[in-house]
């Protein structure tokens, strides 16, 4: 891989699948495949942070186990939605077949056509062929299924066969999912390895091992795919719903924040918990006016003292040990609760006001 080629592996613990966010580190330009709905917060987050241009929401197929982010990525960033002409996903910004390229500065990922686990499966690999990234037609140690959404048995063997394993033996291989904790195999494992067809398996075995396999449908197959049809665009293009209290962003760690210009501004609508130690207050006595100091190590034994008829925004010194009271505060039943962005050093930088 090479070294101008930022790359992001992400899972939705809930439906096991990957998320790749993929950018080049010069033009700053990206792409995202395989997004998942739930998950918008953290990847536009991660874009925003990264200060990427987010190019495009790249599909490798019709999910039937999640709902797509793409839309919602679209409708933040502007960027575009992108995946195969026999997909069955409506409004595509653009159409792919076999052969095309996507662009991001100086990379691209060129499209394979790989149906079978439905028709409008394709892959991405990168353009120096040391990444594919192969959807559900290609799992690690496994493959997608082909018993529904017009899947094909004999059709995903040729994918593989002729298609995937004729990428280098080193490649490696980055998969839509995985239930069992791996992340990554390569073309080479593969061919070996894989129990369904790997090694000498021939097409006869494929299908047989595939026509027998008598799997449950996915729990959220009814969802799903309607959803997934129109790229996750929610009815009446609803957004998923946003804090009402204040406009809190939420970190690629998860942290909500809020900047302290808004804070400033709103003081009166707050709750401020400045969480320095005692050791800290006496160095620098500086705090904002009305600030209720309780030190973190205290908060736990000292939690019913926080009001809760306020959202309660948290501060420290430079804005790291106050996120971990936030995390407290939740954890104790607080809903409304936010980390000022850059602590103590933020607020006096910007010269919001301070008493001594």
């Amino acid at each position: 891989m090479t070294t101008s080629l930022i790359f992001k592996q992400l899972f939705d613990q809930t439906s096991a699948t990957f998320s790749y966010l993929l950018a080049d580190a010069k033009s700053r330009q990206a792409v995202f495949i395989d997004t998942v709905y739930e998950q918008h917060e953290r990847d536009l987050s991660l874009v925003r942070e990264l200060e990427l241009e987010l190019l495009a929401c790249l599909e490798t197929h019709c999910h039937a186990d999640h709902v797509t982010g793409a839309w919602l990525l679209k409708y933040t960033t502007d960027c575009k939605i992108i995946a195969s002409e026999h997909s069955g996903i409506e409004t595509l910004d653009r159409s792919l077949t076999h052969g095309d390229q996507i662009k991001f500065g100086a990379h691209a990922l060129t499209v394979i056509q790989t149906p079978g686990h439905t028709n409008g499966c394709i892959s991405f690999v990168i353009d120096d062929e040391s990444m594919v990234f192969t959807g559900d037609s290609l799992l690690i140690r496994g493959c997608g299924r082909t018993d529904f959404q017009e899947g094909s048995a004999q059709k995903l063997f040729h994918s593989i066969k002729d298609e995937l394993f004729s990428l280098p033996d080193d490649c490696i291989v980055y998969p839509a999912h995985d239930y069992s904790g791996r992340t990554a195999s390569t073309i080479g494992e593969e061919k070996r390895l894989n129990p369904r067809i790997g090694g000498q398996a021939n097409e006869n075995d494929f299908v047989g091992y595939m026509e027998n396999m008598q799997l449950p449908h996915p729990k959220q197959l009814e969802i799903a795919v309607p959803a997934n049809i129109k790229a996750g665009r929610p009815k009446d293009d609803q957004l998923p719903k946003q804090p009402d209290w204040g406009p809190v962003v939420t970190s690629y760690s998860g942290v909500t924040e809020i900047s302290p210009q808004w804070v400033a501004s709103h003081m009166s609508d707050f709750h401020i918990l400045d969480v320095r130690t005692t050791v800290e207050t006496k160095e620098e006595s500086t705090r904002i006016q009305g600030a209720q100091l309780i030190p973190i190590h205290e908060l736990r034994d000292r939690i019913n003292e926080v009001p809760k008829d306020k959202p309660v925004m948290t501060i420290c010194r430079s804005g790291k040990r106050s996120v971990l009271a936030v995390n407290v505060l939740r954890e104790a039943g607080w809903q409304q609760v936010a980390n000022i962005n850059g602590g103590l050093l933020r607020w006096r930088d910007e010269g919001l006001p301070v008493i001594s």
